[in-house]
């Protein structure tokens, strides 16, 4: 390797760094304050708006960029379509669970389900793929798994928030490793497919208890359509992320994302974080380190030494 090369190499990975710190402190930070400033209006409502007006956006850069045939070549072929409808379905799941989190006041439970989200995802692998885990791997989620039972214990039933949000994540991840479409074009495509829903779903609310944009103020109206801007901004940051960097690098540092979001909720939004939740959320640390040495370890021994010349 040259040394422009190898110097344009470590340009990239700390520009892809701080993008990946951007996208998850945006994740972590950002989105759980914008949904916490809107804890007036129904879930339900911020939900459909979230795709109502973040549609428009991704289509205006598939444009831009000259890639809506691209797209639509995609929307030709029916096992594409199945998978991302199965994706759009799970992640309109997640985007409702963690709005009524963060609704509820219960974002450190939301946090939690994304620390074991990876941990989910190697389980899926081992299931699906009949994929054999190392034995750090086994270390790690049994003692996940012992956290999750405090968890349990500590709120006096199965923290559903924490299994549904890593649940769909994980599950969002593996489909998406099934398809041969970008994080911006496959959002796109998803929130196709939820549009037609999510105007239905908006109705229903305004039939029942009547929706917050109607009759609002300028600064109401531009807080609910920026739910979709929001979304694409992170996924942005993401996208330049995984474009520049190793994907060992990527997961390990997508802990940042719950870790901004617990901070959320203590610090900023005033969650309790009592002693047998700290144990919990300790045991769940323990094994993220333990998971993200063992894929940086095996990432390394993967990856060929590069010598300049």
């Amino acid at each position: 390797m040259t040394c422009s090369a190898s110097s344009m190499t470590r340009s990239q990975g700390t520009t892809g760094v701080i993008l990946a710190f951007g996208a998850y402190g945006w994740w972590g930070v950002v989105i759980p304050i914008y949904y916490h400033q809107l804890q007036n209006v129904a879930v339900l409502e911020l939900v459909a708006w979230r795709v109502l007006s973040g549609l428009p956006v991704l289509l205006a850069l598939l444009l831009v960029a000259s890639r809506f045939r691209a797209m639509l070549g995609l929307l030709a072929n029916p096992r594409v379509m199945t998978l991302l409808l199965c994706s759009a379905v799970l992640i309109a799941v997640n985007w409702l669970v963690f709005i009524h989190a963060v609704d509820d006041n219960r974002l450190t439970e939301a946090s939690l389900g994304y620390y074991i989200s990876p941990l989910l995802s190697v389980t899926i692998g081992m299931v699906v793929f009949g994929e054999r885990m190392r034995g750090l791997q086994w270390t790690a989620i049994s003692i996940a798994g012992i956290g999750v039972i405090i968890m349990a214990f500590q709120i006096s039933g199965l923290p559903w928030i924490s299994l549904i949000l890593g649940g769909c994540f994980a599950l969002y991840g593996f489909i998406h490793k099934q398809v041969a479409a970008d994080a911006v074009m496959g959002l796109s495509i998803e929130m196709l497919m939820l549009f037609p829903m999510m105007i239905l779903l908006l109705g229903m609310v305004h039939a029942e208890e009547g929706v917050a944009i109607a009759g609002a103020d300028g600064w109401m109206i531009m807080m609910l359509l920026l739910g979709g801007p929001i979304t694409v901004i992170q996924l942005l940051l993401f996208t330049g992320a995984v474009r520049r960097l190793h994907l060992s690098t990527v997961g390990i540092l997508q802990y940042l994302a719950p870790t901004g979001q617990l901070l959320t909720a203590v610090l900023l939004l005033g969650e309790p974080l009592d002693a047998e939740r700290l144990s919990a959320f300790c045991l769940i640390w323990t094994a993220v380190i333990i998971y993200s040495w063992d894929t940086w370890r095996q990432a390394r021994a993967r990856s060929p030494v590069l010598v300049p010349d």
